[in-house]
């Protein structure tokens, strides 16, 4: 194998640019020359290739986003669109692939691989941590710090105020990070996708909870079907009129910051990985973490075989709250 292309696409997610560093000098490593794809499957489709050496991607481990740049690209659904990449590849001379992404990025790297009979590896880098397969995601573990540590700030003036908050976090169709944030954030209600929480019982459990406190927090996570934060406060007020409601939603800071060592660590190991299978013909393949040790999962399997939290969590919210 004489090139690799490198993708990032769909959601950009901390940990990226460490595979990227860990991919390029890898192949470098193995003489294989390693080629950027900017702005993902649109500078496929559009021939945004180059070439990468180990100076691009000195001193980028601690930096958020990707410098590749990413986008969500609609038009690679289409065959027509999909043929012009096969033919840049093939100009370019790429003979390997390894996608950065999620489930979204997967379908598209499947197909491609098919089409363009081309081998693709995958790196779960989303910070929803939603696939099959792998324990966590790149991105998952510094955007679950970074919502802790914004729910702590918010505690602060909460506490001051006597208010209760309301906080929506990112997760459209996956609750891992408004569950595990609420129990390490010590928040005393979470409403997630996986699960039904009816308003009048929802404005029950905030009213028992909140005797006594100075403040309360309760984590939506944005997918959450009675509506997001906002939403969901206003269809509680009625309930619960003698307390001071506020809403706040977290948004895109959740997606930016230097990653943490985890994310650091898991994107340097994927990224070597996937180097080397590709060197050893393995295709469609996905490589996840499970008990500290990477695991291939197919990426069929990654995007059709939905990953949800372990719902026994919430009983440790419960378990962690007097009443009263």
């Amino acid at each position: 194998m004489n090139k690799i292309g490198i993708i990032t696409s769909g959601g950009d997610a901390p940990g990226m640019n460490a595979a990227i560093r860990a991919i390029t000098k890898t192949a470098m490593h193995y003489d294989i020359h390693p080629i950027g794809i900017k702005d993902g499957y649109d500078g496929l489709m559009n021939g945004y290739f180059v070439n990468l050496e180990y100076t691009d991607v000195n001193n980028i481990i601690q930096r958020g986003g990707t410098i590749l740049g990413s986008a969500r690209s609609p038009e690679f659904k289409l065959k027509e669109q999909r043929k012009k990449a096969i033919k840049n590849i093939q100009k370019e001379g790429i003979e390997g692939l390894i996608v950065i992404g999620g489930d979204g990025s997967f379908t598209g790297a499947l197909k491609f691989a098919k089409e363009a009979n081309i081998p693709v590896i995958g790196i779960p880098g989303t910070i929803d941590n939603d696939l099959y397969g792998t324990e966590s995601t790149i991105g998952y573990d510094t955007a679950l710090n970074t919502i802790v540590s914004s729910i702590d700030n918010i505690r602060d003036t909460a506490s001051s105020h006597q208010r209760i908050f309301f906080v929506e976090v990112m997760g459209r169709d996956s609750g891992f990070l408004a569950l595990n944030s609420a129990i390490a954030s010590g928040a005393e209600s979470v409403l997630i996708p996986e699960t039904i929480t009816t308003i009048e019982s929802l404005a029950e459990e905030i009213r028992t909870q909140s005797k006594g406190r100075r403040s309360s927090i309760i984590i939506v996570a944005e997918g959450e079907k009675s509506g997001g934060a906002v939403d969901i406060m206003r269809q509680v007020q009625p309930h619960l009129s003698e307390y001071e409601l506020r809403a706040t939603i977290l948004g895109h800071i959740q997606r930016g910051g230097s990653p943490t060592y985890f994310d650091r660590s898991l994107a340097t190991r994927s990224g070597i990985k996937a180097v080397e299978l590709l060197r050893e013909g393995v295709t469609q393949k996905m490589v996840g973490i499970k008990a500290d040790e990477l695991t291939l999962v197919h990426l069929k399997d990654a995007v059709d075989k939905h990953s949800i939290p372990n719902l026994k969590k919430e009983d440790i919210l419960k378990k962690l709250l007097t009443k009263g």
